[in-house]
């Protein structure tokens, strides 16, 4: 028994110590006289005679007021009653001393007369708590019934509430930039009330006093780790920024949504003919429904089920599963399902399923899923899928899947797929294959398929050589040195012997030595012979088999075999041009009377 009675005082002694040490810093005795001298120096003063920290919000507290104070042997807290007034409080935090404005003060006017209808009336004034202005344009709601109103200029509101079986309710008031508060009111009642609303305080303006800084008392600095482990809240409203919300919402719903952006709740449908004109009235944008109706149209939080807009749906936040619109939908958080409209989506945030538009299809975050625009297609962020569009595709960021397009694809970073586009595709990174007309990237370890292949950082070189048709030869290969295109033309200008010839091939490029000094280089190419008329159809198809030979960083020689095929209906010379068109001296395999081959050779020099 004695050592549980010695156990049972050594664990009030400990509670007893903690309890005083929680209290120490506003009970610590401190004597101090100050004459005329500025409040944030007096501050110092404070934490440098009494060892702890003062922390403070610099809009609520006038540092350059002059102060004069005598106080021999008084508590902390009784000093700093003495220097502020009722509206602050004191709050201890480890070794800081937390100066704010004391809490909200909510007044009740004692005006009340009951109320036998089916709804009752509150009304009265929001006013600012530190300048006792009226505050306009601040949000009063109930959030079980979702009814709301604004207050005017002067701060005046009057919101009519259905009675009920509860004897109270609550009615919450929020105003952007300032502290929410939440009145407790009796139900089937009419009554006028005051509430009073603090502005919140910027992390930014927040000054730490230390007990050094009276040594250097200009010194302060802006800190306050309470603050930073709280990261800015989520734009809930970007999607009223966009050109077509702000022709569509009007002022007052606009207000509502700045007041409540951390105010959201959930029902299972919603009705609308308008925004305006919706079953949950000017809260529509703070409630995420199951299904929502939009005859015309609507502005909802969001949707967690199905929803349909004969013209438009405006959503503030996410939704998920089915969303139909006769023109465009709008949605300012992720998206995640089937989304269709007439004209356009626009998303501003992630994207994952099918979504197909008429028109063009917006995506400012990512995408993953199916995406089909009758026009066009743009992802800010990354996409993970397919696009498909009338006109052009384009993706900011990283690509992995498949764009066709019927004009151009552009990807900004990097594809690992396939380009497919009647004219243009672009991509900074290759991985991938491009098909069309013209293909452009930056760099490349895949393949490009078309007219003109360019890659800016790759496979570059112009070639000048004979062979045993045309003495005169120039060639342009791009692209990667295991897949390159070539742009080729020859001349032959003697007199009573002219040729001219243009085309295209495909080639590769293989080391055959560590150092890539020595080089093989198979090539087939088609050119079009022009001999004096366009009515003959003149091709000449090769088969290069080059072995190159670096001679330095810019030139190579190289030289090969080659087979040639000759498709040709050519029957008569035309005077000044070469006929016949085959070399002499050569084998020819005659195929048939149109078709005749040979083996010839090719020599030149390549540069770059």
């Amino acid at each position: 028994m004695k050592q549980i009675r010695q156990f049972s005082i050594a664990v009030i002694l400990i509670m007893a110590a903690t309890k005083a040490s929680a209290q120490q810093l506003l009970q610590r005795s401190i004597s101090i006289q100050v004459n005329r001298q500025r409040l944030d120096q007096v501050l110092e003063i404070i934490s440098n005679k009494a060892n702890f920290f003062f922390s403070y919000n610099s809009t609520i507290i006038k540092k350059d007021s002059l102060v004069s104070f005598n106080s021999t042997g008084k508590t902390v807290l009784q000093v700093l009653t003495g220097l502020f007034d009722a509206t602050y409080e004191f709050k201890e935090s480890g070794n800081y001393i937390i100066i704010r404005k004391a809490a909200i003060q909510v007044t009740m006017v004692t005006k009340k007369a009951e109320e036998k209808d089916k709804t009752y009336a509150v009304a009265g004034y929001v006013y600012d708590e530190q300048t006792g202005n009226g505050i306009s344009e601040a949000s009063v709601y109930e959030k079980k019934i979702l009814t709301s109103a604004l207050t005017n200029r002067d701060g005046y509101f009057k919101i009519k509430l259905k009675s009920s079986k509860a004897k109270f309710a609550e009615l919450t008031v929020s105003k952007e930039f300032y502290q929410d508060a939440t009145l407790g009111i009796e139900t089937a009642i009419n009554q006028e009330v005051t509430i009073t609303l603090q502005p919140e305080q910027s992390p930014l303006n927040y000054i730490t006093v230390s007990p050094d800084d009276y040594i250097t008392p200009d010194s302060t600095k802006t800190i306050d780790s309470t603050f930073k482990k709280n990261p800015a809240p989520h734009d809930t409203i970007k999607v009223e920024k966009l050109g077509l919300s702000r022709f569509l919402l009007d002022a007052k719903q606009k207000a509502q949504s700045m007041n409540l952006k951390k105010f959201f709740t959930t029902r299972p449908y919603q009705i609308s003919v308008t925004p305006k004109l919706s079953t949950h009235g000017y809260l529509s944008a703070q409630v995420i429904n199951n299904f929502s109706l939009n005859l015309l149209g609507g502005y909802t939080g969001g949707t967690n089920g199905v929803e349909i807009g004969g013209v438009f749906n405006i959503s503030k936040k996410s939704v998920q599963y089915f969303q139909a619109a006769g023109v465009f939908n709008a949605v300012g958080g992720r998206v995640k399902g089937f989304q269709v409209a007439g004209v356009s989506n626009i998303n501003l945030d992630t994207t994952t399923g099918l979504q197909i538009a008429g028109v063009n299809n917006i995506v400012k975050g990512s995408f993953s899923g199916f995406q089909i625009g009758g026009v066009s297609n743009n992802v800010i962020n990354s996409i993970n899928g397919f696009q498909v569009a009338g006109v052009s595709n384009f993706v900011n960021k990283k690509m992995r899947g498949l764009q066709i397009a019927g004009v151009v694809n552009s990807n900004k970073k990097e594809i690992t797929g396939v380009q497919i586009s009647g004219v243009l595709n672009y991509a900074k990174k290759l991985k991938g294959v491009q098909i069309g007309l013209i293909n452009i990237a930056d760099s490349s370890s895949g393949y490009s398929i078309g007219l003109i292949n360019i890659v800016l950082h790759g496979y570059n070189k112009l070639s000048f050589y004979s062979n045993e048709l045309l003495p005169f030869n120039m060639a342009y290969k791009t692209g990667n040195a295991k897949f390159y295109s070539i742009l080729l033309g020859g001349i032959h200008a003697t007199t009573n012997n002219k040729a001219y010839a243009a085309g295209y091939g495909l080639g590769s490029e293989r080391a055959l030595n560590k150092q890539k000094t020595i080089l093989l280089n198979p090539e087939i190419s088609c050119q079009y012979l022009y001999l004096g008329s366009w009515r003959y159809t003149n091709l000449m198809n090769k088969l290069d088999l080059h072995f190159t030979i670096k001679l330095n960083k810019y030139i190579s020689l190289f030289a090969g075999p080659s087979f040639n095929l000759l498709i040709s209906d050519q029957n008569k010379g035309i005077a000044s041009y070469r006929y016949p068109i085959l070399p002499k001296g050569y084998k020819v395999v005659n195929f048939n009377s149109r078709v005749n081959g040979w083996f010839g050779w090719t020599v030149g020099f390549d540069f770059f």
